[in-house]
């Protein structure tokens, strides 16, 4: 009996790459031998002919699910309405720029059926990406590894294959701020990884700026580590206790050789300097707190205008 499988590709503004992908993915996907297929296409509230021609793919080929989000959600959003549609007892995730190879996910359904339930895309050579990505993508791993108590493998994006009992423990968790790669993580399961070499873009712009990756990163950090808001709490003891220690020293110099006119400059610093770090420490309690707020709202994780 075939098994089916399911493909997420979440889509924003990917007009120019659409034919590519599909031509590259569709022979792909009917060479592997046993199994029954289909697309579930994303469109993450695109502003270009993005949804034009996706909906052209699904009138040809009924294999094609579209599904239309009333505007730009954001990826996780659109990963997430993605396993909400996907049917398949395998789901793979890869995006449309093609820089995961299409190529192994042969190997990916290959290694589900020798038992793993999940099957990571792994990146042995990020050449094609820019030095600023892969060196910020470094630190962040290795911090957010240090920090949190759910290690997320390194070199490793969305470009995965989840069995169906693990698409159904992410669709159990009710965050609405949600980090993905973190989640993926959490949930754990039998899990294998595949290496590639990750490509340059088939065609388009990369959707991610410098800002954007900065708060996809704060994201990861705050959503499974308490570690940066409790790093204030021992920078204040730590004051607290070189204020006491410098409070004794003015004191004893003050009994054995008086007290002397000071300079302001010392004083100058000093309050601008613990000034900064509580207001820093306030900007990382707020963090947590508008995360907090976000979730009190109970607004679903996306709105979907139509599905194809």
């Amino acid at each position: 009996m075939a098994r089916q499988l399911s493909l997420i590709v979440p889509f924003w503004n990917e007009e120019a790459a659409i034919g590519h992908f599909v031509r590259s993915i569709l022979p792909v996907l009917d060479g592997i031998a046993d199994t029954d297929w289909e697309i579930v296409c994303v469109d993450d509230g695109s502003s270009d002919g993005t949804l034009r021609k996706l909906n052209g793919f699904c009138e040809v080929d009924r294999r094609f699910k579209v599904l239309e989000l009333s505007r730009n959600f954001g990826k996780e959003a659109a990963l997430t309405a993605g396993l909400d549609a996907a049917t398949g007892d395998a789901v793979i995730i890869i995006d449309a720029d093609l820089q995961d190879p299409p190529e192994i996910i042969p190997k990916m359904v290959q290694a589900w059926r020798d038992g793993a339930e999940v099957v990571l895309g792994k990146r042995i050579d990020r050449s094609s990406d820019s030095l600023f990505k892969r060196k910020t993508a470094s630190w962040f791993y290795a911090l957010h590894n240090r920090l949190a108590h759910i290690r997320i493998p390194e070199n490793v994006g969305d470009f995965r294959l989840m069995d169906r009992c693990v698409v159904e423990a992410l669709k159990r968790l009710p965050e609405r701020q949600r980090f993905m790669k973190g989640l993926f993580a959490w949930v754990g399961f039998r899990t294998v990884s595949i290496d590639y070499v990750r490509k340059p873009r088939a065609a388009g712009m990369t959707k991610f700026s410098g800002y954007s990756l900065w708060n996809f990163a704060l994201e990861g950090f705050t959503s499974f580590s308490s570690a940066p808001i409790r790093l204030w709490t021992y920078l204040g003891t730590a004051g607290a206790l070189l204020s006491m220690f410098y409070a004794l020293f003015i004191m004893l110099r003050t009994i054995i050789w008086g007290n002397p006119v000071p300079g302001y400059t010392s004083l100058f610093v000093a309050i601008i300097f613990f000034s900064s770090v509580q207001i820093i420490s306030i900007g990382m309690l707020g963090e947590y707190i508008g995360r907090i707020y976000m979730e009190t709202k109970q607004r679903p994780i996306y709105v979907l205008r139509r599905t194809y």
